[in-house]
């Protein structure tokens, strides 16, 4: 079994910045790759971006040049380093892990973290 928590979310003023963290844990697991994706209730879920094992990354238009994701892959931890926050970044976020156990690969969520960016 893998948990996946994410932490760092709150309430920032326009043109802030928040990082988020995200941490997958558990035992006989391998990450491959993760992401970051956000929803407000009622609406479907939005990609933000992902990044690789390899790390090679890729974002949503919408916050291309503003957010940024990293990776440590020795702490199962995955960042989305997000500036220049506007009102309609905010959505509660979560934290996708995509990891191998054994042969076959499976998807796990976070419990999501809310970000309130005021005007």
């Amino acid at each position: 079994q893998v948990q996946v928590v994410e932490s760092g979310g709150g309430l920032v003023q326009a043109g802030g910045s928040l990082r988020l963290s995200c941490v997958a844990s558990g035992s006989g697991f391998s990450i491959n790759a993760m992401g970051w994706y956000r929803q407000v209730p009622g609406r479907q879920r939005e990609w933000v971006a992902t990044i690789t094992s390899g790390g090679s990354t890729s974002y949503a238009d919408s916050v291309k040049g503003r957010f940024t994701i990293s990776r440590d892959n020795a702490k199962n931890t995955m960042y989305l380093q997000m500036n220049s926050l506007k009102p309609e970044d905010t959505f509660v976020y979560y934290c996708n892990v995509r990891v191998s156990l054994g042969v076959r690969e499976y998807s796990y969520w976070g419990q999501g973290t809310q970000v309130t960016v005021s005007a």
